[in-house]
């Protein structure tokens, strides 16, 4: 059960909820960094992704599969795992602690018809958007990072993390590591949110299949994972190729061998240059294998947790019996 449960006998501290948070979006992570890496390839593409036109880099999922590994090799596809292990790890503890922890605040305060129906998805889009911009604000730097390792060619311009860090310091400051906060501030609220909000309705929706799938709990928890993916990810995407455009300022020099590059002076520039540029189908640069990153993200990520969760309550019950 991804949210607080007044029907649960045993109640996990705010500890053991950023545990299973972190396990599950690590484990997420390791299999789903390839996926990402793609997306990313896709998103900072100024020319059309498209095999009738000749001129961009990529063109399809199959064929960025195929140049990433002739050109960069197998370990191209994990570019950038490092920083985003550590992002996975810091995002998922702290969003799950933080929204189990407004979720039980509601309820404790909500009348009980709060807890079902449409009521139960405006509160889980409402904490569920709080927590990610609780969790964005305290791993911003390392998304930045991020983003940059899997978004440079060859030959590497960061060979190691600690030579990122100080590079990047000599370059900005402090606020290199902050590009793209506010789209991203402003992109994650509503993103997770209906991450949250979605995946309550589905599973609440679930009851109504035959029984012999609604019994099935672990199916039930990937599907409605996989759905609430993809639709969440499609309402907001347009908000995170701009978050990626930004983050990849100053960093020129470790693109030109993928085709044309772009100054942004912030989001509404940003915006306007891809608008007249790319149309407003460059908005949505990468979108297929974002959506299918996003279906088995979610999916791994809600499932990984309930088990997690289930495995401590079950450590807690026999330290009990004990």
């Amino acid at each position: 059960m991804v949210g607080y449960d007044p029907q649960e006998k045993v109640e996990l501290s705010a500890t053991e909820y950023a545990v299973a948070g972190g396990v599950s979006g690590f484990l997420t992570r390791a299999a789903c960094n390839p996926l990402d890496v793609i997306k990313i390839r896709f998103q900072l593409q100024v020319e059309p992704i498209k095999k009738s036109q000749h001129g961009g880099k990529y063109q399809s999922i199959p064929q960025a599969v195929v140049t990433l590994f002739r050109e960069e090799g197998i370990t191209a596809f994990w570019k950038g795992h490092v920083p985003a292990q550590l992002l996975s790890l810091i995002y998922g503890a702290v969003q799950f602690a933080v929204f189990e922890l407004l979720t039980k605040q509601a309820w404790e305060q909500l009348p009980p018809e709060a807890s079902s129906g449409p009521w139960k998805a405006a509160l889980h889009f409402m904490c569920g958007g709080l927590s990610a911009m609780a969790a964005t604000c305290a791993c911003q730097p390392v998304d930045v990072l991020r983003t940059r390792f899997s978004s440079q060619g060859e030959p590497k311009v960061y060979r190691s993390l600690p030579q990122a860090v100080s590079s990047m310091w000599r370059e900005g400051g402090p606020r290199a590591f902050y590009r793209g906060l506010s789209p991203t501030l402003v992109q994650i609220f509503p993103y997770a949110g209906f991450q949250f909000a979605t995946f309550a309705m589905f599973t609440s929706a679930w009851k109504y299949l035959p029984q012999s799938l609604s019994d099935k709990g672990a199916v039930k928890t990937l599907v409605c994972g996989a759905a609430s993916g993809v639709v969440s990810k499609t309402l907001v995407y347009p908000l995170d190729v701009v978050k990626k455009r930004l983050q990849v300022q100053g960093f020129d020099h470790a693109r030109r061998s993928f085709g044309q590059v772009r100054e942004y002076t912030g989001p509404v520039h940003c915006v306007r240059c891809m608008l007249r540029e790319e149309g407003a189908r460059g908005l949505f640069k990468g979108l297929s294998p974002s959506l299918l990153k996003a279906a088995c993200t979610l999916s791994l990520m809600f499932s990984l947790y309930e088990q997690c969760c289930h495995a401590l309550r079950l450590s807690h019950r026999v330290y009990t019996y004990r």
